[in-house]
């Protein structure tokens, strides 16, 4: 089984490559790290080479996900365990700048997958002007079928379940971080959401208040969601992709099998489960999604 460290990158089409680069270094504070030839975007918000890129396309939505194994596998390996489960997966070498080699493959969806074992660094570090994000947290993914995608993330990529909402919503974790990835039963298949991990509650507020200034008005939040516990606030990027920005999510002791304790939790110790759809689930404060947040 292959086993996946971290979500690494996600790479958008867009039809307007410049309003949503200017939303990436103005409003959330990433580094313009290189342009492609085909006129691709490579952003950075810490120090790999990229966390977003942005290709020039008549349509506008994700084209892939990229992640980085576990430092225990090389690629080689991961290819033959992929091959052998029957999965059609590619090679590419040089593909994208800053990651020599990648795999290539779809999970039951059709959405492409990326996965890489190293990456270039960069020494920028974090910018000091506008949002400035730690890190890309999760996804999460409108699908036909949760089932088969628990299925193959926790048995191809090594993903495990943190908590079920009734048996619609999934959320999985591919290291401590409560989820990654997160599948909803839909009859649409494209992204819910991208999720950006923010320092503390403060950073937050002040969040909000940029996000405001720069005539960007939040779609719901801040809430304290039950399953997770991120405190987490939404607003649309120029293409219309919802994008949370969040703070003190659940961390998973896995060796216990218990998440950090915490006051906010419902259980003591909270342990993975299926939780019922209530509004509590949902949030603990902050109010329940708009509808358009739902889309």
């Amino acid at each position: 089984m292959v086993q996946v460290a971290k979500i690494g990158h996600a790479g958008f089409k867009t039809p307007d490559v410049e309003a949503m680069l200017a939303y990436y270094t103005e409003i959330l504070g990433f580094t313009l790290t290189e342009r492609g030839s085909d006129g691709a975007v490579y952003l950075s918000c810490a120090v790999d080479h990229h966390t977003i890129i942005l290709y020039p396309s008549t349509e506008s939505g994700h084209n892939h996900f990229a992640f980085q194994i576990d430092s225990s596998q090389t690629l080689k390996q991961a290819a033959k365990q992929l091959r052998d489960a029957g999965i059609q997966v590619e090679q590419k070498t040089d593909a994208q700048p800053g990651i020599p080699e990648l795999l290539e493959f779809c999970d039951p969806e059709g959405h492409t997958l990326q996965l890489y074992s190293t990456i270039q660094q960069v020494s920028h570090g974090f910018r000091e002007t506008a949002i400035v994000p730690e890190k890309l947290g999760h996804v999460a993914m409108y699908v036909h079928d949760v089932h088969k995608c628990v299925d193959f993330y926790q048995n191809m990529l090594g993903f495990r379940v943190s908590d079920w909402l009734e048996d619609s919503f999934v959320f999985m974790r591919c290291n401590q971080d409560h989820h990654t990835m997160n599948f909803l039963q839909s009859k649409q298949q494209k992204m819910f959401h991208i999720a950006f991990q923010l320092r503390d509650w403060a950073h937050i507020q002040t969040a909000c208040d940029f996000l405001v200034r720069h005539n960007i008005t939040p779609l719901w939040g801040p809430v304290r969601h039950g399953i997770g516990h991120n405190i987490a606030t939404y607003h649309k990027d120029p293409d219309k992709n919802i994008v949370e920005l969040f703070t003190e999510i659940d961390i998973m002791l896995n060796e216990v099998g218990y998440f950090e304790p915490r006051p906010w939790h419902e259980d003591f110790p909270q342990r993975p489960k299926v939780w019922k759809d209530t509004p509590q689930a949902v949030a603990h404060w902050g109010g329940l999604p708009p509808k358009e947040l739902m889309e």
